[in-house]
């Protein structure tokens, strides 16, 4: 853990010219602003203003002066940048010009449902996150490097390279990678990182999209976390692995119940199924993310839970003996193109809300899901998550643990947001209706 007196030395001892302070947008785009090393000690005491009213869901121009208050832990130099006269980055808090939490802030979001876990007496929220992305010749048009499948190797697998540099690169800015794979659509690819707490790993997920695509630019290719880029593929998810610990137990672990899920593990997991359709929004915010969720493409549609079925909402990884740490639930609907730190608060939230409601767990559905009609589904009582961006909106915006995960400014924001991005998108003509509809009307 760094302090502020050892980022100073970091900074002298090698040669760091230039620090960057990073936070994101509501939407969870990274935003960036660079100070010269003799600015650091004041950025560092005080933080650095700037102009908030700019910034997607932050505030209006007539109280736009916020502070970007730099988080000293998050300290490392980026390896892509020239390594003399190098540069540093540092994660961002957002306060207000008296030096208070800024309400607006994403990352302030994810702390103040941290706070409430431990409030209800657990220490740590361990997150896992599976981000899957795609490489493509340019920015311009999705077009694949590559025609290989889940796991194939080279030379189907023209990224081997791509994926080699951008572990590394990981590596020297402190993340860990557990492994790296082609995922089953073309060109598509996987990174794992190792879980962390949930804080630490927000940060880790933005370094990490950020690092894909600079690896990739510096190849002469593009990277994308679009969650749907190509018709009739696979889209890119986010399975996202979470449990509850105390110290260095697992309280998500019990060796008496047939699943190994301890009471608070059952209830964590009713809560996320009850309140998914309120959080969906969040965990796929975009229009292009509901061409995702649909049926035959691997996406988790059907609120429901399962060990071995990865059709369900949300899956239970088969217990291995003297494992009890890796017990956990992995939510499997998420993309990766949203807000981390919205992401992971509302998962969290949900889930303390169903500890707090002592939420029954249904018996988990093993069949898969998609060889189910309509009707059998009904009477089985297995729901469906939103269609659209627009159905899943309307489920947020009557959510009170939305409301109170959010904060009033940011669920305003983020509602007002997306009914703007539903509006854009039902006004355009897309290459679709032309081709079916225009020769014949």
């Amino acid at each position: 853990m760094l302090g502020k007196d050892e980022v100073i030395k970091q900074v002298q001892d090698k040669d760091v010219e230039f620090i960057r302070l990073w936070f994101t947008d509501i939407n969870g785009i990274l935003k960036s602003f660079a100070i010269t090393n003799e600015e650091l000690e004041n950025a560092l005491e005080r933080g650095m203003g700037f102009d908030g009213s700019s910034i997607t869901g932050f505030q209006d121009i007539e109280e736009s002066d916020m502070i970007a208050m730099p988080d000293p832990e998050t300290f490392a130099i980026l390896p892509w940048r020239p390594q003399e006269k190098s540069v540093a980055r540092m994660i961002c808090d957002i306060l207000k010009p008296d030096g208070q939490p800024y309400e607006g802030d994403p990352r302030y979001v994810l702390r103040r449902a941290l706070d409430k876990m431990e409030k209800m007496g657990f220490d740590h929220f361990y997150v896992g996150p599976e981000l899957e992305y795609f490489y493509f010749k340019s920015p311009v048009k999705p077009e694949p490097l590559d025609t290989g499948g889940y796991f194939d190797l080279t030379p189907l697998d023209l990224a081997s390279d791509l994926r080699r540099d951008t572990v590394l690169a990981l590596k020297k800015l402190g993340i860990r990678v557990e492994y790296s794979h082609h995922e089953a659509a073309v060109s598509q690819h996987e990174i794992d990182i190792r879980y962390d707490d949930a804080l630490r790993m927000a940060d880790n997920m933005v370094t990490y999209r950020l690092t894909v695509k600079e690896i990739a630019t510096k190849h002469g290719v593009y990277a994308t976390f679009m969650p749907k880029p190509l018709n009739d593929e696979y889209g890119s998810g986010m399975h996202t692995h979470q449990s509850l610990f105390n110290g260095d137990k697992n309280v998500f672990f019990d060796a008496e119940d047939p699943y190994h899920l301890s009471e608070y593990a059952r209830a964590y997991l009713g809560g996320v199924l009850k309140y998914s359709k309120e959080i969906t929004s969040i965990l796929n915010p975009w229009v292009n993310s509901y061409k995702r969720l649909v049926p035959g493409f691997e996406a988790p549609v059907y609120i429901a839970w399962s060990r071995s079925n990865r059709s369900a909402l949300v899956r239970v990884p088969q217990y291995q003996p003297g494992r009890e740490e890796a017990t956990r639930i992995e939510i499997r609907c998420p993309d990766p193109s949203g807000n981390p730190y919205l992401q992971l608060a509302v998962t969290l939230m949900a889930g303390l809300h169903g500890i707090e409601e002592k939420c029954d767990l249904s018996e988990p559905m093993e069949l898969n899901l998609y060889d189910l009609n309509e009707e059998e589904r009904m009477r089985k009582g297995i729901e469906t998550l939103p269609s659209s961006l627009q159905e899943a909106i309307s489920y947020t915006e009557e959510s009170d643990l939305m409301k109170e995960t959010l904060g009033p400014h940011s669920f305003k924001r983020f509602i007002t947001l997306k009914k703007m991005e539903c509006a854009e998108f039902n006004r355009q003509v897309t290459d679709y209706e032309i081709k079916k509809y225009y020769p014949m009307l």
